[in-house]
């Protein structure tokens, strides 16, 4: 994973052309899935894209999160990954709150999971590009954002430190 970091090569994500990144194996376009993802859920019309050494890094905000979308590349071994922060650490009571998260990532979490990234709870999913197809990008962002946007309050409300 990357750190979301500002820079020149940073555009919204319309003005990107068809010939970013076309896709590994299964000759999809991943960068355009990803697009057409983030557009359909991206709620201020806010999506941005890095251009970096390690791949593409989107950021868009869904309901109170904001929603991070990494692509290392398009072969086989690369990696996607999608992450939103729901809380900063430290927190209050965190051993009360790790037991939550765990468990939460038992029951509630789908695709992803709770971690911890760079002192801050995360919802994340990651996986290989091999065999990604349109809809598990779809919804491995989808999961992501709308775990993240349903707990963030409510784990603020509880655990903020």
């Amino acid at each position: 994973m990357v750190n979301y970091q500002s820079n020149p090569e940073t555009t919204s994500t319309s003005a990107l052309s068809g010939e970013d990144l076309v896709g590994g194996a299964n000759g999809i376009n991943i960068n355009e899935v990803i697009e057409t993802v983030i557009n359909s859920l991206d709620q201020t019309n806010s999506a941005m894209v890095s251009h970096n050494d390690s791949g593409n890094v989107w950021k868009f905000k869904y309901g109170s999160v904001e929603v991070f979308v990494q692509l290392t590349g398009t072969t086989d071994d690369d990696m996607f990954t999608a992450w939103a922060t729901v809380l900063a650490l430290p927190a209050k009571n965190e051993p009360q709150l790790m037991r939550k998260l765990l468990e939460m990532n038992w029951k509630t979490t789908f695709e992803s999971a709770f971690a911890i990234f760079e002192n801050q709870v995360v919802v994340l999913s990651s996986r290989t590009v091999a065999e990604l197809s349109p809809g598990e990008i779809s919804r491995l962002i989808t999961v992501v954002a709308t775990i993240a946007d349903d707990n963030d309050d409510a784990l603020q409300a509880e655990f903020a430190g």
